[in-house]
């Protein structure tokens, strides 16, 4: 099928592309080549933990940079520079052994990923919402899905070649530099003008919005420690190392579909009975990664993350919007500190409580009840709302 120039469809394959190269694999490969760092290299879960966190401190210090208004007219341009550093920086952690080194790549690897993910969905939201196809949204979204199925097919291959943790990152590289050259040839133009302008209000005095923010936060708390450190707990289990890259691999090709069904959820439902069932969805793969054991836990955890991640942040930002109409780009803004601020901590308090405990189980047990909070809060927001 040729797709004409002007298609929708071109930037939304191109805005899957970019988001499968800059957070599907330039944010979320760690999780796949960890267990392989920690062997390699004598890592602990504390330092795993903080390894991860700069990542997701150089996210939201990107997240913030790019909502400045530096970029206007150069936003392709910024994007694509995103691109092309996420996949240098996939390719020097396979050149460092060290530490220090380890954290500042990951950090600016984070701060890569935000600069495509504002930039790159700005473009392709402004041409689908120009041709009334903003729908196709999921499909751009849906692309970080399919980044880490691509990433985990990627590690099982290696793995049958006996390759050590380098490969993982050097062959991460190596497709990210694919998805940059697809998305350069394809996005050609920046976003659309769409005539707003000036200063937006402060944002409401809304009991609503409060409950959304702070269970926002702790959805990012409570969903970050499976998404780091779930193949680590089937190396812990002793499953095999073909099965860790098929646990992550499971949870990418899920993640795919994942927001388009529950905005069909959410719009039979309602937006915050849908978080909070995702968010309770999610508590028994949590639980179920580090309680059932062999095969079938993992597994289950694998289904049940790729299943609500995704699609709890899109709603959750969804609800902010519906919350703040008025200030669109400052609600955003307080969400993603609430929510940075979740990962970040995180991955750092689970690697700690797993270092001193000897396992994942209490980190992972903390996280459930974080989701449970998360969710709870959500629905309460729905009476205020």
């Amino acid at each position: 099928m040729k797709i004409a120039a002007t298609s929708p469809l071109r930037f939304a394959l191109a805005g899957m592309v970019g988001m499968a190269a800059a957070m599907g694999i330039g944010r979320f490969v760690y999780t796949p080549i960890l267990p392989g760092m920690m062997e390699g290299l004598h890592l602990s879960a504390a330092d795993a933990g903080l390894i991860a966190s700069a990542n997701f401190l150089g996210y939201l210090v990107g997240a913030y940079a790019a909502a400045g208004g530096w970029a206007h007219g150069r936003e392709r341009a910024t994007m694509l520079a995103g691109l092309a550093a996420s996949t240098l920086l996939a390719a020097a952690m396979g050149l460092t052994d060290n530490l220090v080194a380890f954290l500042l790549i990951r950090f600016l690897a984070g701060v890569a990923s935000a600069f495509v993910m504002v930039f790159l969905t700005a473009i392709v939201s402004s041409h689908l919402d120009s041709t009334g196809r903003g729908g196709m949204q999921a499909l751009h979204f849906g692309g970080v899905g399919l980044g880490i199925a691509l990433s985990s097919l990627l590690m099982v291959i290696l793995v049958d070649y006996h390759a050590d943790w380098q490969a993982g990152w050097f062959w991460s590289a190596g497709l990210s530099a694919v998805a940059f050259v697809v998305v350069a040839l394809t996005v050609d133009s920046g976003p659309l003008g769409n005539g707003t302008t000036g200063r937006e209000p402060r944002l409401p005095k809304s009991p609503a919005l409060a409950r959304m923010i702070l269970s926002y936060g702790l959805f990012g708390f409570g969903y970050v420690v499976t998404a780091t450190f779930l193949v680590a707990i089937v190396r812990a289990g002793g499953a095999g190392r073909v099965f860790e890259a098929v646990v992550w691999m499971v949870a990418g090709l899920v993640a795919f579909p994942s927001i388009w069904l529950w905005q069909v959820v959410a719009a039979r439902a309602g937006i915050y009975a849908a978080y909070a069932g995702a968010c309770l969805v999610e508590v028994v793969g949590v639980v179920a990664s580090v309680t059932l054991g062999g095969y079938a836990g993992p597994l289950l955890a694998s289904v049940l993350l790729g299943a609500t991640f995704m699609a709890v942040s899109a709603l959750g930002l969804q609800a902010g919007r519906l919350l703040a109409p008025q200030a669109p780009r400052r609600v955003l803004a307080l969400m993603t500190t609430a929510f940075g601020i979740g990962q970040i901590v995180g991955p750092v308090v689970a690697g700690v409580l797993a270092e001193r405990s000897g396992s994942f189980v209490l980190p992972s047990l903390l996280a459930a009840l974080v989701l449970v909070a998360s969710g709870l809060c959500a629905w309460d927001a729905r009476r205020h709302a």
